[in-house]
């Protein structure tokens, strides 16, 4: 039996909409929006792969 309420990790995800619609977990980063907003004119990401970039800046979008 499967429980609806179990929340999924959102392996290969990168909409933040679709996470939500798929009910999966999400770690909040959005504290970090403040600092971003105040640097530079460019950003580089630097992280592993799927380690969550583009769902990041899809929550930006």
């Amino acid at each position: 039996m499967k429980d609806k309420n179990i929340k999924k990790i959102p392996y290969g995800l990168a909409n933040y909409e679709r996470v939500v619609e798929k009910n999966c977990y999400y770690v909040d980063k959005t504290m970090f929006l403040e600092v971003i907003e105040n640097t530079s004119d460019y950003l580089f990401f630097i992280r592993p792969r799927r380690f969550g970039k583009s769902l990041f800046l899809s929550v930006m979008e």
